[in-house]
């Protein structure tokens, strides 16, 4: 499918490729393509801009169990998410909504690297207190024989990138594992960034 967008330099508008709803199972070449986020961007052929779009789109990874939403439009997201939650074919999902591009890629990399999101938002928003940073922190990769974990956040135009031990990380699933509530608040499709973690850390 396509999809009419504009050049964010040029205001022209063109055609680029959509991808409403992929199934990694199915079509695994987009995975890669989700993971280098080459289906989130496009260059335009009049000037040359490189361009970032986003679109509604479903990533479903069956072998797995997961299922991520992205869609600009809440109010779609509020549409589906009694559905989704009813459901007794996805009771074994990790169902998650995700504003955009860069934390669909984190999610999945996370799953990727078999570690929970919610631990590891609450990992980012140790670290982030710890730095007296207000920053987004994205996990990137693991680095090094001790399993150093990798997080990346914007520094005006610039990606910094932030080593932070996996020790944190087993911390902070520790408390997860002590305080089942924390847990209940990731059930169904629910959206889990540092603003839960906030909330539920207040």
């Amino acid at each position: 499918m396509q999809i009419e967008t504009k050049c964010s330099k040029c205001n022209q508008t063109h055609s680029i490729d959509y991808y409403g709803n992929i199934n990694v199972a199915e079509s695994p070449e987009l995975k890669t393509g989700v993971l280098d986020g080459s289906l989130f961007t496009w260059e335009c052929p009049h000037c040359g801009q490189s361009n970032l779009v986003r679109y509604p789109l479903v990533y479903h990874d069956p072998a797995s169990y997961l299922m991520l939403w992205m869609s600009p439009d809440e109010q779609d997201i509020e549409r589906i998410k009694p559905i989704i939650d009813s459901s007794s074919e996805l009771a074994s999902y990790e169902l998650r909504i995700v504003d955009g591009p860069g934390e669909l890629i984190e999610k999945v990399k996370l799953n990727d690297a078999g570690l929970d999101d919610l631990a590891m938002e609450i990992c980012k928003y140790v670290t982030c207190n710890e730095l007296g940073k207000d920053v987004q922190l994205r996990f990137l990769r693991f680095e090094g024989s001790d399993n150093e974990m990798v997080l990346t956040y914007p520094n005006g135009s610039e990606m910094e990138l932030l080593a932070v031990g996996f020790n944190v990380y087993e911390d902070c699933a520790a408390i997860i594992g002590r305080n089942p509530s924390l847990r209940d608040a990731t059930r169904g499709l629910v959206k889990v960034d540092r603003d839960l973690v906030s909330d539920l850390f207040r």
